[in-house]
């Protein structure tokens, strides 16, 4: 990064998938983001994000919610504009969970599931979830903000084995290697 970077800003978060067999419950996959202090990036989520819901200051927000993958192209897709957010916050971690309805449901269960993460125009990381095939969530990105100010990108996609109920509530912890 440059002097004259301003670091992240306008990031869109997509998901896709094609919907179940016929006669089968739906496939529901939920984008999650958790919201981290500045003063406590690793501990409890100032709040989350999640389907039905935005943040407080309306800085990450649904644009759109599938609960059965049926659509053309991306299926979920969520805003987080990072250039808005309060100075006290200082860590962003954004997740997908399956819904676990009738049946445990993995990411090796989904068919055709997809993520981009895109700025602008530019496309900052894609992922198929083949890394993580037997998660019932995972983790695809991680926003921190660095000394100045500035928003940094980590990509890579992370699996966890929790309801989703779990999950937002362990998303956030430091990873282990």
């Amino acid at each position: 990064m440059n002097g004259l970077s301003k670091g992240t800003g306008k990031v869109e978060i997509a998901l896709r998938w094609d919907p179940g067999p016929a006669g089968e419950p739906p496939v529901d996959l939920d984008l999650v983001a958790g919201t981290y202090a500045a003063d406590d990036p690793y501990g409890d989520p100032s709040y989350v994000v999640h389907f039905d819901s935005r943040s407080p200051d309306g800085t990450i927000y649904l644009n759109r919610d599938s609960t059965d993958g049926k659509g053309f192209g991306f299926d979920e897709v969520m805003t987080l504009e990072l250039e808005r957010l309060d100075t006290r916050y200082g860590r962003v971690v954004v997740g997908v969970a399956i819904q676990q309805r009738a049946e445990d449901r993995t990411f090796a269960d989904v068919t055709n599931p997809g993520l981009r993460i895109r700025e602008g125009y530019t496309d900052l990381a894609t992922d198929d979830f083949a890394g993580v095939l037997g998660a019932t969530a995972a983790t695809v990105a991680e926003f921190v903000r660095d000394e100045t100010g500035a928003w940094e990108f980590r990509a890579g996609v992370h699996g966890f084995e929790d309801d989703p109920a779990t999950f937002t509530r362990a998303m956030g912890a430091p990873r282990r290697s």
